[in-house]
């Protein structure tokens, strides 16, 4: 049997398992918004339609023959059934099993574990894990696939046919031209959908935008019939306009909202967007959006598939690392532009001048619509930065250009006003210094509560001095690329790089010097924890905790360390310095201890006790239990 043979025999395959699961829920579960099928299957249509024009730049000949790109929605009351044809790309019988059958390379169980309950909402997160086929079957309980693809000869079509309760047959299929035919055989609680009405509102409502027409036949009354009959007629339906391509005074913000909610499937609104016609040496329009919620994939840093690029209203790819740098990943939207060759690649988009050009005023203008929204409407920023606060951060690192623009974006909270909110900003922070402070004070933990129990705060509230209070996992590695501000230097008020005589308004430092019987003491404890500190001093930061611990300038804080080994990570190991209040109850007691073992447990217990307010993690717990009880129970 020879391979064309094999070609002809109908065979039965089983779902992917992932696939079953999701069948099960489109058939059982998400009733509750039945249309966005179409939404989905007219999409697909779409973007085959698209993908074929962009590759017959280099192969012509897929191309048939004086035949535009089109999609026809048909429905048939006899057979109950609603058939979605194109003449795009179409797929290979390899194709289909791989695009069909199983879900490869989906977000599917991103999508299991995003699902809410919500039916209404729960079925518009479909479009976005890539499972938009699947929604065939919450309408239908048959669904048949014809598809021929472009370039093989039409003893090659393909019929793919299932039920969606675990099995789909492949065999021989007929099509004359290249395309895909998605028939559907509807449940009989669907029937309402066979409607020539009804299926234009649907697509007017999901698909108006798409630029490919999409035609169904003419409707005309029938005195006889009582009732609208097709004609022989194909009419467009969609008005296939781009929005981005209209003039802004002609789009309402309903519209700009619609247009979103369709393209990025979000059942939000968005925040605010931006749409903008450059001209120039560059030609292209922009429209952004920020959403108002985050996304699961918006925490994926490799996920960079917000911005869709289009030339000459064409598309081509799904925005790449050179559209729009990682760190506004969140922001949604399409950049359209005039002068690009239609055969642009991501390698091409890599090295062209134009792109670049194109990327630095994208970053400007999104920019400054952020900014506008930080001066304009505070709750609008509060809402964004508890969104998307901590991605913007990483821009810090990795845009020096906009690096300034960007920090005046940052909101942090403060002991200015205790509270869990991340709502001071920089210049806000600057606005409060007091007469002759030149450092902006901050302090990172692992959760706010860590940050405002600090002992290194205490110094600064007895002074009355503002710290800013630091919690997000990224703010330890954003503020090692931030050293200033409006020529304000940003210190860590947990390193020993900063002279804490320059808050002590002009009080004698020196008079925290230790009498000779508390140098003796303290000199003991160093001796103790040589192993465990570089050095045990005399706090001047301290007023109600017995110890802290510091670190010089270039070492990880406590703080860091624990994140890095969390993470998997075997950071270098330092030691840090102990830092004593000679006038607390602690250190008067340990001075009276005669036995050698006693002092060690309390020495130990002592700097124990400092590492962990100063957020880092005991390497040995068990040691730390068993001596703080022995100095409970007095052994």
């Amino acid at each position: 049997m020879n391979k064309s043979d094999k070609f002809l025999e109908p065979e039965k395959m089983n779902f992917q398992a992932e696939v079953k699961q999701l069948l099960n829920l489109m058939i059982h579960s998400l009733y509750s918004n039945k249309e966005i099928f179409l939404r989905e299957l007219v999409s697909n249509a779409s973007d085959a339609c698209d993908k074929l024009r962009f590759e017959s730049l280099d192969v012509p000949e897929l191309l048939s023959k004086d035949e535009d790109f089109k999609i026809t929605v048909l429905y048939d009351k006899v057979d109950h059934t609603i058939t979605i044809s194109d003449n795009g790309i179409g797929m290979s019988r390899d194709d289909v099993i791989d695009n069909l059958g199983t879900i490869a390379k989906s977000g599917t169980k991103d999508f299991f574990k995003n699902l809410s309950g919500d039916k209404k909402k729960d079925a518009q997160l479909i479009g976005q894990f890539g499972v938009g086929f699947y929604s065939a079957f919450i309408v239908a309980d048959l669904v048949k696939v014809i598809s021929l693809k472009a370039g093989l000869k039409e003893d090659h079509a393909i019929c793919w046919e299932s039920d969606g309760l675990g099995e789909f047959t492949i065999s021989r299929g007929s099509r004359k031209t290249h395309g895909t035919d998605i028939i559907l055989y509807l449940k009989e609680d669907s029937y309402e959908l066979l409607n020539g009405w009804k299926l234009r509102e649907i697509l007017r409502k999901y698909s108006d935008h798409v630029s490919i027409p999409i035609c169904m036949y003419k409707e005309e009354w029938s005195e006889e019939k009582k009732e609208q009959v097709k004609t022989t007629e194909l009419e467009v339906v969609n008005q296939s306009n781009a929005l981005w391509t209209r003039p802004k005074s002609e789009i309402t913000d309903e519209q700009y909202k619609d247009f979103y909610k369709l393209l990025f499937h979000d059942f939000n609104d968005p925040l605010t967007w931006t749409h903008n016609k450059i001209e120039g040496r560059n030609e292209y329009t922009q429209l952004f959006y920020i959403p108002k919620q985050a996304s699961f994939e918006m925490w994926d840093r490799d996920n960079t598939h917000g911005i869709k690029l289009y030339v000459r209203r064409i598309f081509i790819m799904d925005g790449s690392e050179q559209l729009l740098p990682r760190y506004l990943r969140f922001v949604r939207g399409i950049i359209d532009s005039s002068d690009l060759d239609l055969n642009v690649s991501r390698e091409i988009l890599q090295e062209s001048r134009d792109i670049r050009a194109i990327k630095d005023a994208s970053v400007k203008k999104i920019l400054n619509l952020i900014e506008s929204i930080s001066n304009n409407n505070n709750e609008d920023y509060k809402t964004f930065w508890t969104e998307f606060g901590e991605i913007l951060k990483e821009g810090i690192g990795e845009d020096f250009n906009n690096q300034e623009k960007i920090a005046r974006l940052l909101r942090f909270s403060s002991t200015h006003n205790g509270s869990a909110n991340q709502d001071v900003s920089l210049s806000e922070y600057i606005s409060r210094m007091a007469e002759g402070q030149e450092i902006i004070y901050y302090i990172t933990a692992d959760s706010f509560n860590s940050a405002i129990n600090s002992p290194h705060l205490e110094v600064f509230r007895k002074k009355k001095i503002e710290v800013l209070l630091l919690s997000d996992r990224i703010d330890e590695w954003m503020l090692s690329h931030l050293k200033e501000f409006e020529g304000k230097r940003l210190v860590s008020i947990a390193k020993d790089d900063f002279d804490i005589s320059k808050i002590s308004e002009g009080e004698d430092i020196k008079n925290l010097e230790p009498s000779e019987f508390q140098k003796e003491v303290i000199k003991n404890i160093e001796k103790t924890l040589s192993d465990r500190v570089k050095e045990v001093r005399v706090s001047s930061r301290l007023v109600d905790s017995p110890a802290c611990v510091v670190v010089e300038k270039n070492d990880l804080s406590p703080h860091l360390i624990r994140m890095l080994k969390a993470s998997g990570q075997n950071p270098p190991s330092s030691k840090p310095i102990l830092e004593v209040n000679s006038e607390h109850e602690f250190l008067k007691k340990i001075a009276t201890i005669d036995s050698d073992k006693k002092f060690e447990e309390w020495a130990n217990l002592l700097l124990d006790q400092a590492i962990l307010a100063s957020g880092g993690s005991l390497n040995d717990p068990s040691s730390f239990v068993k001596r703080l009880n022995n100095i409970i129970l007095d052994k």
